[in-house]
């Protein structure tokens, strides 16, 4: 068929950094996720513009996936961003806002694109090793032997979701609950390579927070009906329950036709043929004194009936995600063929209980060794619950990040102000070798860091929405907020009584600046000292891995994009 319309050639759009819509939608994204950062960030509505799902967050994970960029240059930077989450749960803001923040100060430099890249690898370099150094000053190691650091860290994610709803007391409970669900998840024996379990969330929608609870083992929720009361279950010799694991249907259907064809002999019937098949799998689940028969998909009513009569509990329709955590749990292999049953293939229980949460009945599967475990989630609205599980499941990948890399940074805003401090102490003392081998001068270096620094504030910056000041000080360089309502002359000391991060208390005289106010200009200052102080239980943590590669990611990708020279859009 001939075209009815001829084809029109491709846009080419050179430096497309220059151009006012990128600025204005970096400038708008950038507002976008600002005024989600934090404990006190506004929360955002998501939705099509047909109606349907209403998605209410503050969570970078929901903005990205649910918000539609149009420009290129805004599609790289929430692509990489959304890399970054999928791999790390946490920090996705802060790699977006610094991102932002980085393209919009070098931008605005005066400086040749090459070389703002060739300089801002250079700092990053220096914020790598410094952060990875034993004499950085914004990191706390973490002693799995306590666990007041370990709180720290599940709570500062917990707050910093205000979508989830949660008052003190339900954040101390969930808290506990997620560190104790982690606990679970950590084999007991350590091997060579050992493997993290895996904690299920089990939702129960409409329920108080603090009705949530953590169980060892598998819940999986079954009809009341299908609850014989009490439970009896065929146990082994040894005081065990056996159980097999079938991930294939025994609801005694016939094969899908355009699988092939069957000739079937006359006066045989499939059906009849498929149900003594299952009835026989049941004889030899009965004669290998198998209790619990778990499948995936679902059961024939006769043979439930058959291994009902037989003392064999059975529950169906466990769903692909339970497979492998309940086959990991058992020990058992999953079996794929009513046609072909192996003993091997078998796993062994200690305990089988029925639960009730809510409306909810479940067949509450207990292991020898605990490495699977169910977190029962109660939050008051399916809205709540959602951002709930999220921060849950964030939280739990926080931990194990950690258990693999035992540190942490300081939170609130701390780490960046102090990482400023550094990078602003170390260019004033760079020596002429050194822009050299950059191939810069020394006045870009510093126009360069400076921007650096400044993009590092701004996030800090934007924990704070009720237009109160923003202090740094000069000795520890952490992050102070200031109440909104005071002007920017008054004697600090008098309104500031902790930092950002809580480490710090306003116990001397720590010669505070204006962060990025009108009264703000660059200073030449001494490298931050450690705090040196034990931590408490109400420090604000970040993880340190998620945030190191947040660095890394945003200011990779803020090169990326500066870099770019030309986009190219077709237009059929």
């Amino acid at each position: 068929m001939s075209r009815l319309e001829a084809k029109k050639p491709p846009i080419f759009i050179s430096e497309p950094l220059t151009k006012d819509t990128v600025s204005q939608s970096l400038s708008l994204l950038s507002g976008i996720l600002k005024s989600c950062y934090g404990p006190a960030g506004r929360l955002k509505q998501l939705h099509n513009g047909v109606g349907g799902y209403v998605c209410t967050t503050s969570q970078s994970s929901a903005i990205l996936s649910h918000l539609s960029v149009s420009h290129p240059i805004l599609s790289v930077l929430t692509a990489s961003v959304q890399n970054h989450i999928s791999r790390f749960s946490d920090c996705g803001l802060f790699t977006a806002i610094l991102c932002c923040s980085l393209l919009e100060n070098f931008k605005s430099l005066n400086v040749a694109s090459c070389t703002v890249i060739k300089i801002s690898k250079h700092l990053l370099s220096l914020c790598m090793d410094y952060l990875k150094s034993e004499a950085c000053g914004c990191r706390v190691s973490v002693d799995f032997s306590s666990l007041e650091t370990l709180l720290c860290l599940v709570r500062s994610v917990l707050t910093s979701k205000p979508a989830c709803m949660l008052n003190k007391s339900e954040v101390d409970h969930l808290t506990t609950l997620i560190l104790k669900a982690f606990m679970f998840t950590v084999p007991c024996h350590v091997e060579t390579n050992a493997i993290l379990g895996k904690c299920i969330i089990v939702p129960v929608k409409g329920r108080r927070v603090v009705d949530s609870t953590v169980l060892p083992g598998l819940l999986i929720e079954a009809p009341e009906t299908q609850l014989a009361k009490p439970l009896t279950v065929k146990r082994t010799c040894s005081n065990m329950i056996k159980i097999a694991l079938f991930c294939v249907s025994m609801s005694g259907d016939l094969s899908n036709p355009e699988e092939g064809t069957i000739t079937v002999p006359y006066g045989i019937s499939l059906e009849m043929s498929e149900l003594n098949q299952l009835l026989n799998v049941g004889k030899q689940l009965v004669n290998d004194e198998v209790g619990l028969v778990v499948c995936q998909k679902v059961i024939h009513p006769s043979l439930k009936q058959y291994l009902k009569e037989n003392h064999v509990i059975t529950v169906d329709r466990a769903g692909l995600s339970l497979m492998e955590p309940l086959s990991r749990m058992t020990g058992s292999k999953p079996i794929a063929s009513i046609h072909s049953l192996s003993p091997s293939c078998y796993g062994s229980l200690k305990d089988v209980r029925i639960e009730r949460f809510a409306s909810k009945h479940f067949v509450h599967l207990i292991p020898n060794d605990t490495v699977i475990c169910s977190l029962i989630l109660c939050n008051r609205n399916e809205t709540a619950w959602d951002e709930l599980k999220r921060a849950c499941e964030t939280a739990e990948h926080v931990l194990q990040l950690t258990i693999k890399e035992p540190l942490a940074l300081l939170g609130g805003g701390c780490t960046e102000t102090h990482l400023a401090s550094y990078i602003r102490h170390k260019s004033c003392s760079l020596s002429t070798s050194s822009f050299k081998d950059i191939d810069c001068s020394r006045t870009q270096y510093q126009l360069v860091a400076d921007g650096f620094c400044r993009s590092l504030e701004s996030v800090a910056c934007s924990l704070n929405h009720d237009d109160g000041e923003i202090l740094t000080d000069m000795v520890y360089g952490h992050c102070w907020f200031v109440p909104s309502g005071f002007p920017s002359v008054s004697n600090w000391s008098d309104l500031v009584s902790k930092c950002g991060c809580g480490i710090n208390g306003n116990t001397e005289n720590l010669n505070w600046r204006l962060l990025q106010g009108q009264f703000s200009s660059p200073i030449i200052q001494g490298c931050p000292k450690d705090p040196s102080v034990k931590v408490a239980d109400f420090l604000t943590l970040d993880c340190f891995a998620a945030k190191c590669s947040g660095l890394q990611v945003a200011l990779e990708t803020a090169n990326l994009i500066l870099d770019l020279s030309y986009v190219i859009k077709d237009q059929n």
